[in-house]
């Protein structure tokens, strides 16, 4: 509302401010307050009081529209009337809701077979077993030797590459002694001790081989 009041001319009929004393329109005096000053300043009045009122009104609509959403969620009572979330995951989507637990599906049992540990190849069978003599590495079933004598010998095994324990032995320790003279024992050494005959042997794996000892006098 204007503060400075509009008085309206009685000649003319044009409004003008109050401040004047005559019209500037046709110069007439102002008589008193004017013709119907009072009436255009009660129109205008509840005009701007009018629309004062509903500028407050939209601004309070506008405020409880804005801050009637956080009261709610805020309250004790909203939180049990919403409706209980799942936490089982939903096959149809991918995405789930914040806020929710999301439980994995049980992974499938491994269809691949057990790893075997490696095992060791089969051991080769011994086939033959001979007893070699001399630069020849010949074979030898009847060797001669004299008392104090030393001869090496030794021992062929088909296939290559068998494993088994070597065994020399003697049928008797008093005429003849037999060493083995390296760690695989494929090599041994006779001694010749006192005039006689007696059998030398070997076993491979359960195979054996015989050679017939003869020592005679040294000299």
């Amino acid at each position: 509302m204007s503060i400075i009041s509009e008085v309206k001319c009685a000649r003319c009929d044009k409004i003008y401010s109050g401040v004047r004393s005559r019209c500037p329109y046709c110069t007439a005096r102002r008589i008193g307050r004017g013709k119907h000053s009072e009436e255009a300043d009660n129109s205008k009045g509840k005009m701007y009081i009018g629309i004062l009122i509903m500028a407050v009104l939209v601004v309070g609509a506008g405020v409880l529209l804005f801050t009637a959403e956080p009261d709610e969620m805020d309250t004790p009572g909203a939180a049990a009337h919403s409706p209980p979330t799942s936490s089982v995951p939903n096959e149809s989507s991918n995405t789930s809701e914040p806020g929710t637990q999301t439980v994995p599906p049980p992974a499938p049992p491994s269809s691949s077979p057990p790893e075997e540990s490696p095992t060791a190849p089969p051991q080769p069978e011994v086939r033959t077993v001979q007893i070699v003599y001399g630069s020849n590495n010949s074979p030898r079933d009847d060797i001669t030797v004299r008392v104090g004598e030393r001869v090496p010998l030794r021992v062929r095994i088909e296939p290559l590459g068998v494993t088994d324990e070597i065994i020399w032995s003697t049928s008797n320790r008093a005429i003849f002694d037999v060493v083995p003279t390296n760690t695989e024992q494929t090599a041994a050494r006779i001694t010749g001790i006192a005039r006689g005959t007696e059998t030398l042997t070997v076993t491979v794996g359960g195979v054996t081989a015989t050679c017939i000892i003869r020592v005679r006098p040294a000299g």
